[in-house]
């Protein structure tokens, strides 16, 4: 059964100290966020990308991006290009990468196959790692027979006790051989940024790891050993699934008498229930967070909500905040341990403020009035339609505290707000409706309640059932048979644009 031990700072501190001193090469502080091209770039992904460019950024350093594609078998054509593109839009900056030359390229592992060989080369000579010729077949058996035992499927070393005279007859008749690490009966212990006190004997559950495989890729932990060390990575913000063969890790950089970075292991994200993510629930790309109209900022800011790491006061409500404020308020050790759950609400609330940021801004608002206009057009091309941006400004200033959408202004629900009434089969009564727009002129407050109360006085004055005006006034308006209702309709449209619609069927 696998055992790791968790310690609180001070006890890990008595007991490991020896394992706590390190010496970094450079003094900037350089991360990674080093994804496998295996599809889409999911939220923890982003979370994780996200965390190592706000703590490179608030300590003026480095943010590098490499892709890991040393399993050719998993990777998804075009997906790099779609994960560069999300980050982009995120907001997230890569000072190196795979479109952005740096002195430790290049950023792709299946083009750093000659500097893997290289270093694999080092470890056989030195002794730390060695060549096995077991076929696929007896690892399989291996594995059936001790899960018949109820043990834990592990190789069984035999190839370490090879001779040198094996070794070269097996090459010289072309057999197939792999690179395995040899694991060493030996508690490893670090200091995890986020959990504290960290020790593991990987020994005890796993047998010598592959390092290189027989078709010349390197295997995960060898290829990310080798590079965060000639990147020269200070800190490893990485998920928290990776926790466990940190230690083994360790034992490599020790292998190669190299200091290892400092680790900080992330935390699950999960449902707010503490479900995990899950596709049915397009709740785990973020292109899907894309598609449905949620802002970068927004998105980022939510993120941040639910995995700790600032100063979030309880209470304080929902505020949403740069890029930059992000990361002058971003605190490793304040990055929650458990699993980060997400609140939906949050969302939606942090989606709101972001359309409210952007209508403040001379520059952003002019680009969400563009955008509105757009969606209008694209959901109601056939329609006689009132997008001036005079309008489109006034309804957004008016929808800040009723949406969280953009894409909600073009429903049904507020079609009205956009559609001019059609002039052909409108049930009006003209004398009506003329003393109707002398009393509204005279209306000061045109708001909602204000409104329904004074038309409740005129149809009585007019001796009108009130329905009927209402529906009669509808059809003025808007010329469609659903909606807000019509004081809140008219309250929207504002006092101008209200009796120009009326006077517009009168006439």
């Amino acid at each position: 059964m696998s055992k790791m031990w968790l310690f609180s700072r001070q006890q890990f501190a008595k007991t490991c100290k020896a394992y706590f001193k390190r010496t970094v090469k450079t003094a900037a502080t350089r991360v990674r966020f080093a994804p496998s091209p295996t599809g889409y770039l999911h939220l923890g992904g982003l979370r994780t990308a996200l965390y190592n460019h706000l703590f490179a950024k608030s300590r003026n350093g480095i943010f590098i991006l490499r892709i890991e594609d040393t399993d050719q078998t998993r990777k998804v054509e075009g997906s790099v290009a779609a994960l560069i593109g999300d980050l982009n839009w995120a907001g997230i900056e890569c000072h190196e990468g795979p479109n952005n030359a740096g002195p430790f390229g290049p950023y792709v592992q299946s083009e750093r196959l000659h500097i893997y060989q290289e270093h694999i080369q080092k470890l056989l000579d030195n002794g730390s790692a060695y060549k096995c010729f077991c076929t696929d077949r007896r690892l399989n058996i291996l594995r059936r027979d001790a899960i018949k035992r109820h043990q834990i499927p592990k190789y069984d070393n035999k190839c370490r006790s090879l001779s040198n005279e094996e070794v070269k007859a097996k090459i010289k008749s072309g057999t197939p051989y792999c690179v395995r690490f040899k694991l060493l009966s030996d508690c490893q212990s670090f200091e995890d940024m986020i959990f504290g006190g960290i020790a593991y004997d990987v020994s005890l559950n796993e047998g010598d790891p592959v390092l290189m495989k027989s078709d010349g890729f390197p295997t995960y932990h060898f290829a990310n050993v080798v590079d965060d060390h000639l990147m020269q990575i200070s800190h490893v913000l990485r998920g928290v699934e990776w926790q466990i063969s940190t230690t083994k890790h360790l034992l490599l950089y020790r292998a190669f008498g190299w200091t290892p970075p400092q680790f900080g292991h992330l935390p699950l994200i999960v449902n707010a229930d503490g479900t995990k993510l899950s596709k049915r629930q397009s709740d785990v790309r973020v292109e899907d967070y894309r598609n449905k109209g949620v802002y970068p900022l927004a998105l980022v800011n939510y993120i941040t909500m639910a995995g700790g790491g600032f100063d979030h006061v309880a209470g304080a409500g929902v505020s949403l905040k740069t890029m930059d404020q992000l990361a002058a308020e971003f605190q490793v050790d304040k990055i929650n341990s458990h699993p980060s759950r997400l609140n939906p609400d949050l969302l939606e609330e942090c989606n709101r403020l972001e359309i409210k940021r952007q209508l403040l801004q001379e520059d952003t608002s002019k680009a969400l009035v563009d955008q509105l206009q757009k969606l209008i057009q694209e959901k109601y091309p056939h329609e006689n339609l009132n997008i001036s941006e005079d309008h489109i400004r006034n309804v957004l200033n008016w929808a800040t505290a009723r949406i969280s959408r953009i894409e909600e202004l073009v429903s049904s629900k507020f079609g009205f707000l956009w559609i001019l009434p059609s002039q052909n089969n409108l049930e009006i009564n003209r004398n009506v409706l003329e003393k109707l727009v002398n009393n509204l002129e005279n209306v000061d407050k045109f708001e909602q309640n204000s409104l329904k109360e004074n038309l409740k006085r005129f149809s009585c004055e007019n001796e009108m059932k009130f329905p009927v005006l209402m529906k009669m006034l509808r059809c003025a308006l808007s010329g469609l048979d659903e909606g807000p209702s019509v004081a809140e309709m008219m309250q929207l449209l504002g006092k101008r644009q209200s009796l120009d619609r009326i006077k517009a069927v009168i006439k």
